[in-house]
């Protein structure tokens, strides 16, 4: 049974007792079922689906998490190439400056059905799209 990030109370008995907390998105559950397994066992599992829920609803949610307790990590999920998806990545980057940049976050994406790790500045990087052009300019003046 899945549970919605922004259903559960913040200082919700099992992340008192984990401090890991996995963030994915909706369709993760559904779609990589043994990805979505691998990557929920020990930590809380809570869903969000940005087509549904605001970024900043949910934003302001981890935020109220994170004030009340002292997570181990947090872990983003998501499936690459999603517009909806790529702002939890962005969420939790945003909640992770609002605490000084001492958050344990990780990001992961889902391509072809593979899990791939990117960094938080990768995930800054992603924001500023004139950041992208001038990398794509940089590779396509090198090749």
């Amino acid at each position: 049974m899945s549970r919605r990030l922004i259903d559960v109370n913040v200082c919700t008995r099992d992340l008192r007792a984990t401090k890991r907390l996995l963030v994915y998105g909706k369709c993760v559950e559904e779609e990589y079922p043994s990805i979505f397994s691998k990557y929920s066992e020990g930590r809380v599992a809570l869903s969000v689906c940005l087509e549904a829920e605001h970024m900043n609803t949910v934003g302001f949610k981890l935020a109220s998490i994170v004030a009340r307790i002292d997570l181990e990590e947090i872990v983003i999920l998501t499936v690459d190439g999603s517009p909806h998806c790529i702002q939890l990545h962005f969420m939790a980057e945003e909640v992770n400056k609002m605490f000084g940049g001492k958050l344990p976050t990780k990001h992961l994406v889902i391509e072809e059905g593979k899990v791939v790790e990117v960094s938080p500045r990768v995930v800054k990087t992603a924001r500023y799209l004139t950041k992208v052009k001038k990398l794509l300019l940089r590779i396509n003046e090198s090749t």
